[in-house]
């Protein structure tokens, strides 16, 4: 009797030694399906990694007829070079006009749309989430950068009416066409589940009608701005050192390195966002409107000047948070002075102390435009 519960023991140990193994030993994975591009989103850089996204490979014509030589034996009336030719950018007969009318499906269009939404719409989609976040840490830890001298209320014009015209008009543009440009890029992604597809799809015509008008006065503004400010934009002595310390925004108030009219980092906005970011965004968007004189717009070109639109508009949008932050809360007075074009003196000797001196000294006017009448002078009569 004592052997057979021995033996049942034993048994038991056994059994439980082997389940515990077979648990520990992961489950054979099911066989793998293939993604459908149609309805599974893209990753990044899947199938685009340092390649040319234009970049067919060549076909070998030889070796496609041994080919089909080949299938006809096993199978009779295999049609596969119809198809192949379908499938190969050449252009047919078409009855109807145009451009690649004879072209029934383009190869790259595939490349061209793992990459926009792959690459462009997630890491683009990173960087526009990730840049405010990072700026509102810093304003968190920082705060505003206020003036540690008291006003003396003695006003300095820092912008002229035009130039604050041209700015405004720049400013509302380009934000008209940041929040439809990232509507319909992202769009789908948030606001689609949110609205329909009914409601999204005429949100998005009228965005993109909007998108098309406004560009062509983002441009003449841009080109406008560039003949206004090119000039206090161009380096100057200590530029560098203001970008080596960040404008002395880490060091405390009395860190601040003196500067021009504007400084480096002002400057860096100027020549990086406004001018290159600025004339590609323009350009490429022109390009997009089909309003260039002179160019053939093939699917591939559009394809091109979509991708290089929208890199340039993700970095000018990021680029320009940073500018709309220190324009707007991260400096005292520094709204006020493109509102209402003047700075008082205790605010540009201590942001922009070479300015302020070339103003004492008189080689720069304190005030460049005509002033603006009292209210008393507007109020009296004229005299008969």
């Amino acid at each position: 009797m004592m052997a057979c519960w021995k033996h049942l023991a034993m048994a038991l140990l056994l059994s439980g030694a082997a389940a515990l193994a077979s648990a520990q030993q992961p489950a054979s994975a099911p066989a793998a399906v293939p993604a459908n591009p149609a309805v599974q989103p893209a990753q990044p850089f899947a199938n685009v990694v340092s390649e040319n996204v234009f970049d067919l490979p060549r076909r070998d014509l030889a070796k496609e007829a041994q080919d089909q030589i080949a299938r006809r034996v096993t199978q009779p009336g295999n049609n596969a070079p119809v198809w192949r030719e379908v499938n190969s950018d050449q252009a047919g007969y078409a009855s109807l006009p145009g451009l690649e009318s004879g072209v029934l499906i383009q190869r790259t269009g595939q490349k061209w749309r793992l990459f926009r939404n792959g690459v462009i719409t997630v890491w683009g989609g990173w960087l526009v989430v990730l840049v405010p976040l990072a700026i509102l840490a810093f304003f968190l830890r920082r705060g505003q950068i206020r003036l540690k001298e008291a006003s003396t209320g003695r006003r300095i014009e820092r912008f002229t009416p035009t130039e604050r015209y041209v700015h405004w008009t720049m400013a509302i543009s380009f934000v008209t066409l940041g929040v439809s440009g990232i509507a319909m890029l992202w769009g789908k992604h948030f606001l689609l589940p949110l609205m329909g597809h009914q409601l999204f799809g005429w949100l998005t015509y009228v965005l993109k009608n909007l998108h098309n008008l406004v560009g062509p006065l983002f441009t003449v503004s841009i080109v406008v701005a560039f003949v206004m400010w090119a000039h206090d934009n161009l380096p100057r002595r200590g530029d560098l050192q203001w970008l080596l310390r960040l404008g002395g925004m880490f060091g405390g108030h009395g860190a601040e390195v003196p500067s021009h009219r504007f400084n480096a980092g002002e400057k860096l906005w100027f020549w990086g966002g406004l001018v290159v970011f600025g004339l590609i965004l323009s350009a490429s968007g022109w390009v997009l409107d089909r309003i260039v004189p002179g160019v053939d717009y093939y699917r591939s070109t559009m394809q091109l000047a979509e991708i290089v639109h929208a890199i340039a508009a993700v970095g000018m949008i990021c680029l320009s948070l940073g500018h709309i932050y220190i324009g707007t809360i991260g400096m005292e007075g520094a709204y006020r002075a493109m509102r209402e074009g003047y700075v008082d003196e205790a605010w540009a000797k201590e942001h922009h102390v070479l300015w302020y001196d070339d103003i004492q000294a008189g080689k720069i006017p304190a005030q460049r435009s005509k002033p603006p009448e009292p209210p008393e002078a507007r109020e009296q009569p004229a005299k008969g």
